[in-house]
């Protein structure tokens, strides 16, 4: 590996420009960068619609982080069909099959002067490892997600070679035990495109060749903690290089002060007005929105159960909500288009979050100390929801994993009011305070962070 000064390093950021993944990767970037000082250059590579979010004017981007324009892959006049991940696919196809990215690659490096001596990417862009392989660079993925998923998808061919791939019909709910770092896990609950689902699509193919690709990197980073998966931290460490979990790694939460924060809806007023881990507080992130049948039984069981409720729902989705809910729940809940989530979540009156169990959630109410219940949707979210429920216990899944007026109702009784979610809530609790233990001085985040910065910027390679 070709030696770079530490004086004048030059890396490379390849986010995935969907979804919540490129604010994930610059909010880690930028802790680097301000903890690197400004010799060291971050160029950031994304598409024009991504770079107006993430750079907008009021965002604090140390100016350390350049930012550079690829293409997202959509031909001059082109029509979307409207087929699912279109848009993911054609920017797939253009930044890992195309010259443009090398392009701009050599581009950066002539303006700054300086050679890239690191390549960070997405974990999902798999072919950034081939790229810092021909550069004869370190590469670091960062998996967006936990070591779950990381795990999972490393293991895609020792699990499709001992299932079997032509009798897999009806074998959803099978409970197998031969995953390294898995007590057990059911077969439903991998992710899609291991076993079941479209296994050809070029997403599918993506997670598949990003499994395989792992072993190639310098380090692993995860967006996790080391004492929520020990067992799979450890069987990840003895099959890769360096395995890194570093959540969490942006400055609000490793903030000594309170951080400012956007609450236009009145969220935390209307939460101070209801007693200790009363309120259900609903949320399905940016995607993942339940369908309208779903929608009318989730709000059904809130009714019926007169649990008080902070629902975070766009105001697109209220047409389908039973005719006159929101009349007759005026006193009881509160639903919003939008809501600062951590904040909410760490109000001593919310008692249970009910999400999608995508993994920035699933973090942020172990970090809250809050209990779930899941409903789960694509992604990694049934693999996080099988590893609430039958891993860590500080949470449920629905009944038939879908909201039922009936079904919703149990769950809520669980846990706001029965013995069982006594001990989902003493079991988050312990969790919580290792996750928050984990970002002290030698607390397992913040050595693992010091260990990465040494990784990208040179220093002691």
């Amino acid at each position: 590996m070709t030696k770079i000064s530490k004086d004048h390093r030059h890396v490379a950021v390849l986010p995935f420009p969907f979804s919540s993944h490129a604010g994930r990767l610059l909010s880690l970037v930028t802790r680097l960068a301000t903890a690197a000082g400004p010799n060291i250059t971050f160029s950031f590579y994304t598409t024009s619609k991504s770079l107006e979010t993430l750079f907008a004017p009021a965002k604090r981007v140390p100016g350390n982080i350049k930012p550079y324009v690829v293409s997202d892959g959509v031909p001059e006049g082109y029509v979307f069909s409207g087929k699912p991940l279109e848009d993911i696919n054609l920017y797939l196809t253009s930044v890992a099959e195309g010259e443009s990215l090398k392009g701009v690659l050599k581009a950066a490096e002539a303006e700054t002067g300086q050679r890239i001596g690191c390549v960070m990417s997405d974990a999902f862009l798999w072919f950034a490892g081939d790229l810092a392989e021909e550069m004869g660079v370190p590469w670091v993925p960062l998996m967006c997600g936990g070591a779950n998923s990381v795990s999972a998808h490393f293991y895609t061919d020792l699990i499709r070679e001992t299932v079997g791939m032509h009798d897999i019909a009806g074998r959803a709910n099978d409970v197998v035990k031969f995953i390294p770092g898995f007590s057990e896990l059911r077969l439903g609950d991998l992710p899609a495109g291991i076993l079941f689902g479209n296994l050809e699509s070029p997403f599918a193919v993506m997670l598949h060749r990003m499994g395989r690709a792992f072993p190639k990197a310098t380090a692993i980073v995860i967006n996790s903690f080391e004492e929520l998966d020990p067992e799979l931290n450890r069987d990840l460490g003895s099959k890769f290089k360096m395995v890194l979990n570093v959540s969490p790694f942006n400055s609000k939460s490793l903030s000594s002060s309170p951080p400012p924060y956007s609450d236009e809806y009145g969220c935390i007023p209307w939460l101070d007005n209801h007693r200790s881990a009363s309120v259900a507080y609903i949320a399905f992130g940016t995607l993942a929105t339940p369908p309208p049948v779903e929608i009318a039984a989730l709000a059904e069981a809130l009714e019926a159960y007169r649990t008080p409720f902070l629902w975070s729902l766009k105001d697109g989705f209220k047409e389908f909500l039973p005719e006159g809910f929101m009349k007759r729940t005026s006193e009881l809940g509160k639903i919003v288009p939008w809501a600062p989530q951590e904040q909410v979540l760490a109000h001593s009156s919310v008692g249970v979050f009910v999400t999608h169990c995508g993994w920035n959630s699933v973090l942020e109410s172990i970090a809250a100390g809050v209990p779930l219940i899941g409903r789960p949707f694509f992604g990694d979210h049934h693999l996080n929801a099988w590893e609430v429920e039958n891993e860590w216990k500080i949470g449920v899944r629905l009944e038939g994993g879908v909201f039922t007026k009936n079904g919703t109702v149990s769950a809520l009784e669980l846990v706001l009011n029965h013995e069982k979610g006594k001990e989902l809530r003493e079991q988050i609790v312990k969790f919580k305070e290792l996750f928050w233990k984990a970002v002290e001085p030698q607390g397992s985040s913040t050595q693992n962070f010091n260990t990465l910065l040494e990784v990208v910027t040179g220093y002691n390679l």
